[in-house]
Protein backbone atom coordinates (compact mmCIF):
# COMPACT_ATOMS: atom_id res chain seq x y z
CA UNK A 1 0.00 0.00 0.00
CA UNK A 2 1.61 3.57 -0.67
CA UNK A 3 0.85 6.12 1.56
CA UNK A 4 0.35 9.17 -0.31
CA UNK A 5 0.32 12.76 1.20
CA UNK A 6 -0.78 15.80 -1.09
CA UNK A 7 0.70 19.62 -1.10
CA UNK A 8 -0.96 22.23 -3.28
CA UNK A 9 -1.97 25.96 -2.66
CA UNK A 10 -5.11 25.16 -4.96
CA UNK A 11 -8.12 23.60 -3.40
CA UNK A 12 -9.49 22.68 -6.61
CA UNK A 13 -6.08 20.80 -7.29
CA UNK A 14 -6.24 18.83 -4.01
CA UNK A 15 -10.16 17.96 -4.73
CA UNK A 16 -8.96 16.93 -8.25
CA UNK A 17 -6.47 14.69 -6.92
CA UNK A 18 -8.65 13.00 -3.95
CA UNK A 19 -11.48 12.44 -6.82
CA UNK A 20 -8.65 10.61 -9.16
CA UNK A 21 -7.06 8.81 -6.57
CA UNK A 22 -9.31 7.61 -3.78
CA UNK A 23 -10.65 4.39 -4.67
CA UNK A 24 -7.12 2.96 -5.92
CA UNK A 25 -7.26 0.07 -4.29
CA UNK A 26 -3.10 -0.08 -3.92
CA UNK A 27 -2.56 3.42 -2.91
CA UNK A 28 -3.98 5.15 1.03
CA UNK A 29 -4.51 9.33 0.95
CA UNK A 30 -2.15 9.97 4.34
CA UNK A 31 -3.66 13.75 3.92
CA UNK A 32 -3.17 16.87 2.23
CA UNK A 33 -1.99 20.48 2.99
CA UNK A 34 -1.91 24.19 1.26
CA UNK A 35 1.88 24.99 2.48
CA UNK A 36 5.27 23.64 3.13
CA UNK A 37 5.35 24.41 6.57
CA UNK A 38 2.29 22.24 7.56
CA UNK A 39 3.66 19.35 5.46
CA UNK A 40 6.75 19.63 7.79
CA UNK A 41 4.98 19.30 10.58
CA UNK A 42 2.63 16.28 9.52
CA UNK A 43 5.76 14.40 8.17
CA UNK A 44 7.35 14.78 11.94
CA UNK A 45 4.87 12.92 13.22
CA UNK A 46 3.02 10.84 10.24
CA UNK A 47 4.88 7.98 7.63
CA UNK A 48 4.44 9.10 3.72
CA UNK A 49 5.75 6.70 1.12
CA UNK A 50 5.22 9.54 -1.67
CA UNK A 51 5.01 13.32 -1.56
CA UNK A 52 2.81 14.69 -4.36
CA UNK A 53 4.47 18.17 -4.22
CA UNK A 54 3.23 21.62 -5.82
CA UNK A 55 7.18 23.17 -7.57
CA UNK A 56 5.55 26.61 -6.23
CA UNK A 57 4.08 27.24 -2.81
CA UNK A 58 3.28 30.18 -1.33
CA UNK A 59 5.60 29.83 1.61
CA UNK A 60 8.50 28.05 0.77
CA UNK A 61 9.75 26.85 -2.75
CA UNK A 62 9.50 23.57 -3.95
CA UNK A 63 13.00 22.54 -4.50
CA UNK A 64 13.54 24.04 -0.68
CA UNK A 65 11.02 22.36 0.50
CA UNK A 66 12.29 18.97 -1.58
CA UNK A 67 15.54 19.48 0.10
CA UNK A 68 14.03 19.45 3.48
CA UNK A 69 12.08 16.57 3.17
CA UNK A 70 14.66 14.55 1.87
CA UNK A 71 17.07 15.39 4.66
CA UNK A 72 14.27 14.63 7.20
CA UNK A 73 12.76 11.59 6.03
CA UNK A 74 15.27 10.49 3.37
CA UNK A 75 12.94 7.08 2.71
CA UNK A 76 9.88 9.58 1.61
CA UNK A 77 9.66 9.81 -1.99
CA UNK A 78 9.20 13.69 -3.71
CA UNK A 79 7.20 13.51 -7.00
CA UNK A 80 7.05 17.02 -8.00
CA UNK A 81 3.77 18.71 -9.80
CA UNK A 82 4.51 21.85 -11.76
CA UNK A 83 2.25 24.21 -13.95
CA UNK A 84 4.94 25.30 -16.22
CA UNK A 85 7.46 23.95 -18.44
CA UNK A 86 10.46 25.54 -16.56
CA UNK A 87 13.18 23.43 -17.23
CA UNK A 88 15.68 25.10 -14.25
CA UNK A 89 12.99 24.60 -12.14
CA UNK A 90 12.71 21.17 -12.86
CA UNK A 91 16.40 20.70 -12.36
CA UNK A 92 16.23 22.44 -8.89
CA UNK A 93 13.58 20.01 -7.76
CA UNK A 94 15.56 17.33 -9.06
CA UNK A 95 18.96 18.40 -7.59
CA UNK A 96 17.06 18.49 -4.21
CA UNK A 97 16.38 14.56 -4.39
CA UNK A 98 12.98 14.91 -6.00
CA UNK A 99 12.44 11.36 -8.19
CA UNK A 100 10.23 12.56 -10.47
CA UNK A 101 8.28 15.62 -11.94
CA UNK A 102 4.99 15.82 -13.96
CA UNK A 103 2.86 18.75 -15.56
CA UNK A 104 -0.30 19.19 -13.86
CA UNK A 105 -2.47 19.08 -16.79
CA UNK A 106 -1.36 15.08 -17.00
CA UNK A 107 -3.70 12.33 -16.91
CA UNK A 108 -4.58 9.46 -14.74
CA UNK A 109 -2.55 7.38 -16.31
CA UNK A 110 0.68 9.46 -16.61
CA UNK A 111 -0.02 10.48 -12.80
CA UNK A 112 -0.77 6.58 -11.95
CA UNK A 113 2.43 5.82 -13.11
CA UNK A 114 4.45 8.10 -12.01
CA UNK A 115 3.77 7.31 -8.31
CA UNK A 116 4.63 3.75 -8.87
CA UNK A 117 7.34 4.50 -10.60
CA UNK A 118 9.15 6.81 -8.15
CA UNK A 119 7.84 4.79 -4.93
CA UNK A 120 9.23 1.74 -6.58
CA UNK A 121 12.79 3.80 -6.53
CA UNK A 122 12.77 4.64 -10.39
CA UNK A 123 12.99 8.13 -11.64
CA UNK A 124 10.08 9.31 -13.64
CA UNK A 125 10.02 12.72 -15.78
CA UNK A 126 7.14 13.51 -18.46
CA UNK A 127 7.93 13.89 -21.81
CA UNK A 128 7.73 17.58 -22.18
CA UNK A 129 9.69 18.20 -18.85
CA UNK A 130 12.49 15.79 -19.77
CA UNK A 131 12.68 17.77 -22.93
CA UNK A 132 12.60 21.26 -21.02
CA UNK A 133 15.08 19.31 -19.41
CA UNK A 134 18.05 18.81 -22.59
CA UNK A 135 16.88 22.40 -23.41
CA UNK A 136 18.24 23.79 -20.24
CA UNK A 137 21.34 21.68 -19.55
CA UNK A 138 22.27 22.99 -23.99
CA UNK A 139 22.17 26.35 -22.74
CA UNK A 140 23.99 26.01 -19.59
CA UNK A 141 26.87 24.44 -21.21
CA UNK A 142 26.90 27.38 -24.28
CA UNK A 143 26.71 29.85 -20.89
CA UNK A 144 30.38 27.74 -19.36
CA UNK A 145 32.07 27.67 -22.83
CA UNK A 146 31.25 31.67 -23.10
CA UNK A 147 30.19 31.21 -26.77
CA UNK A 148 29.37 34.97 -27.70
CA UNK A 149 25.83 35.40 -29.87
CA UNK A 150 28.27 36.16 -32.70
CA UNK A 151 30.18 33.11 -31.99
CA UNK A 152 26.83 30.98 -32.08
CA UNK A 153 26.18 33.30 -35.51
CA UNK A 154 29.19 31.71 -37.26
CA UNK A 155 28.69 28.41 -35.75
CA UNK A 156 25.19 28.32 -36.97
CA UNK A 157 26.38 29.41 -40.72
CA UNK A 158 29.28 27.08 -40.62
CA UNK A 159 27.07 23.93 -39.66
CA UNK A 160 25.25 25.09 -42.78
CA UNK A 161 28.34 24.94 -45.20
CA UNK A 162 29.03 28.19 -45.67
CA UNK A 163 32.36 29.55 -46.71
CA UNK A 164 34.40 32.38 -44.93
CA UNK A 165 33.66 34.86 -47.87
CA UNK A 166 29.96 34.00 -47.63
CA UNK A 167 29.55 34.55 -43.58
CA UNK A 168 31.16 37.54 -44.10
CA UNK A 169 28.86 38.93 -46.42
CA UNK A 170 25.84 37.80 -44.44
CA UNK A 171 27.00 39.43 -41.27
CA UNK A 172 28.68 42.37 -42.81
CA UNK A 173 31.83 41.65 -41.27
CA UNK A 174 35.32 41.15 -42.72
CA UNK A 175 36.42 37.38 -43.56
CA UNK A 176 39.53 38.08 -41.13
CA UNK A 177 37.11 38.34 -38.18
CA UNK A 178 35.08 35.54 -39.55
CA UNK A 179 38.53 33.31 -39.26
CA UNK A 180 39.01 35.05 -35.90
CA UNK A 181 35.69 33.57 -34.56
CA UNK A 182 36.20 30.60 -36.49
CA UNK A 183 39.73 29.75 -34.41
CA UNK A 184 38.03 30.99 -31.22
CA UNK A 185 35.37 28.42 -31.71
CA UNK A 186 37.64 25.80 -32.52
CA UNK A 187 39.08 26.58 -29.50
CA UNK A 188 36.74 26.32 -26.68
CA UNK A 189 35.34 23.15 -28.26
CA UNK A 190 38.45 21.83 -28.41
CA UNK A 191 38.19 20.62 -32.04
CA UNK A 192 40.82 20.49 -34.68
CA UNK A 193 38.63 21.13 -37.50
CA UNK A 194 35.16 21.80 -38.49
CA UNK A 195 33.80 18.42 -39.09
CA UNK A 196 35.35 18.07 -35.20
CA UNK A 197 33.44 21.44 -34.64
CA UNK A 198 30.26 20.74 -36.21
CA UNK A 199 30.26 17.57 -33.96
CA UNK A 200 31.04 18.87 -30.85
CA UNK A 201 28.41 21.77 -31.41
CA UNK A 202 25.74 18.76 -31.17
CA UNK A 203 26.79 16.97 -28.38
CA UNK A 204 27.18 20.81 -26.63
CA UNK A 205 23.36 21.11 -28.16
CA UNK A 206 24.54 24.98 -29.14
CA UNK A 207 22.64 24.36 -32.89
CA UNK A 208 19.39 23.44 -31.02
CA UNK A 209 19.48 26.70 -28.84
CA UNK A 210 20.16 29.12 -31.67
Amino acid sequence: MIRLYFVDDHPLILEGLRALLSYEKDIELAGETRTGESCLNFLLHHQADVVLLDTMLPDIAGAELCHLIKKNHPDTMVLGLSYHKDGRGIQDMMDSGASGCLMKNADKEELLKAIHDVYSGHTYLSAVLAAELQTAAGVARTRELHITKREKEVLWLIANGHTNHEIAEKLFISSDTVDSHRRNLLGKLKARNTAMLIKCAIDHKLLTTF
